[in-house]
C-alpha cells in the first residue's frame, strides 16, 4: 500500500537547526535508536496552525532549540509522508527539555550532519537543500 494504513499522508514539519555564522548544523539522537542522527521533526497539529510553528515546536520539544525561521527550504513526499523543511537560525538552547532524558544533540558542519542523516533520504535531500549546503 506504502501509506501505512493512512487514507492520506501524514504532514511532517522537520527544522534544520543551525548556526550560521560558525556554519553548524544541530542534530540529535532518534527516540528509539539512540545510535541514529536524525532532524527535530514531527506530525504537524491543527493548533500549530502554519506549518513552520510546527517545525519549531519540534525543535523546542525534541532538541531544547530556540531560534527563527529564516527560510523555507523544500517539501518532499515520500509514500506515507510528506516532509515540509524549514531552516530554524538558532538563538539558544535549553540546558532541560521536553525530551532532554532521552536524547542527545550536538553541532557538526555541514559534510557530517549529512554523514550522520544519509540514511534517511528525505533528511539527506532536506539538509542538502539548506543555506549551509555546498553550492553545486
Amino acid at each position: 500500500m506504502g501509506n501505512k494504513g493512512r487514507e492520506v499522508p501524514r504532514v511532517v514539519c522537520c527544522a534544520i537547526p543551525i548556526a550560521s555564522a560558525a556554519g553548524k548544523v544541530l542534530v540529535i539522537t532518534s527516540r528509539k535508536r539512540q545510535d541514529v542522527w536524525v532532524l527535530p521533526k514531527g506530525g504537524y497539529e491543527v493548533t500549530d496552525g502554519v506549518l513552520e510553528a510546527a517545525a519549531s515546536r519540534e525543535a523546542l520539544e525534541e532538541a531544547g532549540v530556540r531560534g527563527t525561521i529564516k527560510r523555507y527550504v523544500t517539501t518532499i513526499s515520500a509514500p506515507s509522508t510528506i516532509y515540509h523543511f524549514y531552516e530554524l537560525e538558532v538563538t539558544s538552547l535549553d540546558s532541560v527539555w521536553l525530551e532532554s532524558k532521552e536524547r542527545r544533540r550536538e553541532w557538526v558542519d555541514y559534510a557530517e550532519a549529512y554523514r550522520r542523516v544519509m540514511w534517511k533520504p528525505e533528511l539527506a535531500q532536506g539538509l542538502s537543500l539548506s543555506s549551509l549546503a555546498p553550492r553545486r
